[in-house]
């Protein structure tokens, strides 16, 4: 299997980059959460970049979207990930260059970032230089959020779908399958299920209800590499319509980055957010409303990633993720502390969590 796709690759990296260009090695890269492989392809030539990335697609059809939900009602036309790589390139975001793609065969070709995410280029630097890295997020999260919202079409693939109440609800089932039921608790009798649904759906019903704007859907430390001195935006394809804050609270609450972005810093942070919505354009947002949906979406999504960090161990055989449950755990349980309105959830909640940890 592998001799057979380094002969494929051979040949379609001659088509792209010409006949000179020669693959000297093919390399598997470390895999992430979805179901696709990863390699690095070593090239000799001149004139050429010394090495790509290979990005080889499960299946023999096209992938409607995330594999824990395909969120779209009909199956699209073209593979998201060149549909948004097309409309984001549009918006000048910086994202991979695609040298090459033949979806009929599962192989993409892309421009080799290299392997130093935004986590990795920000560990041991001062206080203030992540910052500075992290407002350079931001800017760039803004760009797509405001631009890509005034500037989208029917051609978009992410601006026809949404979050809604359906698809939160499903996140937080899924949470209840694998973070409770199918983790250490077992089937959950109907009254602690009915307690945990209604939590579940006050938080739902809010999000549902604010404005949306394009999200990345997943705009976190570790899908922004750094590469010299930019940041390019990857794993892009599951984008969709949500709340300006579902991708601020992915960016500064996302698996162990609370050992970096703590209370102040995080302060901070979402200060300069909405400094900049104001210097584009935006007007003045009240702040004590946005903290509220920003800190709801945090909790959401914190429930939708146990849930599927849990998935990956039992499911896919993915162990490597189990080392995130423990902070965000404590997330959850701080941010429902938050809310008087979640007493009820936080209690129900309060041993199974503990059990995660």
């Amino acid at each position: 299997m592998e001799k057979a796709l380094e002969r494929s690759v051979a040949g379609k990296i001659r088509l792209c980059l010409g006949s000179q260009a020669r693959l000297k090695s093919l390399a598997p890269l470390a895999g992430d959460a979805s179901t696709r492989r990863y390699y690095r392809a070593a090239l000799d030539g001149r004139n050429l970049p010394a090495s790509l990335v290979v990005m080889v697609l499960s299946g023999g059809s096209l992938p409607m979207s995330s594999e824990e939900l395909a969120v779209f009602k009909a199956p699209p036309g073209e593979l998201p990930f060149l549909n948004l790589h097309r409309f984001l390139s549009k918006l000048d975001l910086r994202v991979p260059a695609l040298y090459g793609h033949w979806v009929d065969e599962g192989i993409l070709l892309l421009e080799d970032l290299g392997d130093c995410s935004l986590w990795d280029h920000v560990q041991g630097l001062s206080p203030a230089a992540v910052a500075r890295w992290y407002e350079m997020a931001i800017d760039q999260l803004l760009t797509l959020q405001l631009k890509g919202t005034e500037r989208g079409d029917d051609s978009c693939i992410a601006l026809q779908q949404r979050f809604d109440f359906r698809l939160y609800n499903w996140e937080f089932q899924h949470f209840i399958e694998y973070g409770i039921e199918k983790g250490k608790k077992g089937t959950l009798d109907a009254k602690e299920r009915n307690l945990l649904t209604r939590g579940f759906d006050l938080i739902s019903r809010h999000l549902e209800e604010q404005p949306l704007y394009l999200n990345h859907r997943d705009y976190h430390s570790w899908n922004l590499m750094v590469l010299r001195e930019e940041l390019v935006m990857i794993d892009f394809q599951d984008a969709l319509l949500a709340p300006l804050q579902y991708d601020l609270a992915s960016l500064l609450n996302d698996r162990e980055t609370g050992r970096l972005i703590q209370a102040d810093l995080e302060e901070r942070l979402l200060d300069y957010y909405l400094t900049r919505m104001e210097d584009l354009g935006k007007g003045k947002v009240q702040r004590d409303r946005f903290l509220e949906t920003y800190r709801l979406s945090t909790l959401q999504r914190d429930f939708k990633v146990v849930g599927r960090f849990i998935y990956l161990d039992l499911v896919k055989g993915k162990s490597q993720y189990k080392q995130y449950l423990s902070p965000t755990v404590r997330r959850i349980e701080q941010n429902l502390a938050r809310f008087s309105h979640l007493k009820e959830l936080a209690q129900v909640l309060a041993p199974h969590l503990e059990a995660m940890k």
